[in-house]
């Protein structure tokens, strides 16, 4: 991806998206000519030349200092993920990028033997750009064949955008979009020079108009916790909080696990699901 050109984007929808009311200007209304902030608006709230500012909006921010940068994402009320964000575009860490890009992303056999023990808590192990790399059996009852999956096909920003039942398991898809394009655009500023990463967008842009839609609104977030609302084909409704642990000797690898308030409906339906999924494997091992 085009580090300068992404930098330019992210710096320039940040800035429409504030109104002069929202810090404090001036609003003339209809007389003004651009949505949001002007870049000279921006340059005196972060205490920059308007000449210094336009340079990095135009995608040279090799030389900006941290200082600098930190003023400027005060002025844009970025918030601590697009301050990483706009850190990684304007002063990549290349040689360590490219290595880390380049490297096949591996799952230790002892975090496959900790998911197969964590159930049935639905456990899936996600590696950089949203790579679905391990799963334990509830994840698959859960959320989807995994195993039956093509090996480049097991991504979840695929699965969300190009898989016609992920529209009908999600309640709320269009906030399960936004989230999977805000963790990808992330990844994508961190990892600009990823070649699989890089395809990976161009697929979802050219399949999915929502994606690019999207995509377009440079959003970012990076994987948390919140509450997973699925419409599972065999239990119906389900309510499930979701984690992500980050693993300390790669922080590229995210080990994301599924749970129900204990002595909820969703519970429940969870055991109804566990439960299922071991009568299918028992029929399996008879046949």
């Amino acid at each position: 991806m085009d580090q300068r050109a992404e930098l330019s984007e992210f710096l320039r929808s940040r800035r429409a998206r504030l109104k002069p009311a929202d810090v404090g200007l001036p609003d003339f209304g209809r007389y003004r000519r651009v949505p949001g902030l002007r870049r000279e608006e921006l340059a005196q709230l972060a205490g920059v030349s308007v000449a210094y500012y336009t340079r990095l909006e135009q995608g040279n921010g090799q030389n900006v200092s941290a200082e600098v940068l930190d003023s400027i994402a005060r002025a844009l009320r970025l918030s601590e993920t697009e301050r990483a964000h706009l850190t990684h575009l304007a002063k990549p860490k290349a040689k360590k990028r490219r290595a880390a890009a380049a490297r096949p992303q591996q799952v230790r056999p002892q975090v496959r033997q900790l998911i197969d023990a964590m159930d049935p808590v639905p456990a899936v192990v996600l590696g950089r750009g949203l790579d679905i790399l391990a799963w334990n059996r509830m994840a698959r009852a859960l959320l989807g064949d995994f195993a039956a999956w093509e090996p480049q096909e097991r991504n979840m920003a695929r699965h969300v955008f190009l898989d016609g039942n992920a529209r009908s398991l999600y309640r709320d898809w269009e906030c399960k979009a936004v989230e999977v394009v805000s963790v990808l655009r992330l990844c994508a500023g961190c990892y600009p020079d990823d070649l699989r990463l890089s395809g990976l967008v161009g697929e979802l842009s050219v399949k999915s108009e929502e994606f690019r839609s999207l995509w377009a609104a440079h959003t970012v977030a990076d994987k948390g916790h919140g509450v997973k609302r699925l419409n599972h084909p065999l239990v119906g409704d389900l309510d499930l909080a979701h984690e992500t642990l980050q693993f300390p000797d790669d922080h590229d690898l995210s080990l994301v696990t599924y749970h129900a308030e204990p002595g909820s409906r969703s519970a429940e339906s969870l055991r109804l699901l566990s439960d299922w999924g071991v009568e299918e494997a028992a029929d399996a091992g008879s046949r």
